[in-house]
């Protein structure tokens, strides 16, 4: 199976309604995973863990569609 690494990221948006953070140099790197699965799993830990800040958002960014726009997946 190839790999399809995501990357999941989060902080403190200006405004939960937007993915605009407050400050980029305080974004939280949570990590780069092979797969989807493995993104949405450290998505969800993550996201719960914050979940009383609703200033607080994560999320999952598709880096192979990024590396490889033409490629289907």
């Amino acid at each position: 199976m190839a790999q399809l690494p995501h990357l999941v990221f989060g902080g403190k948006v200006t405004d939960p309604q937007t993915l605009e953070f407050e400050d980029l140099n305080k974004v939280d790197l949570v990590g780069v995973y092979g797969s989807y699965d493995e993104a949405v799993t450290a998505w969800r830990a993550v996201s719960q863990a914050n979940v009383d800040d609703c200033m607080t958002k994560y999320v999952v960014v598709h880096l192979h569609k990024l590396l490889e726009p033409e490629a289907q997946g």
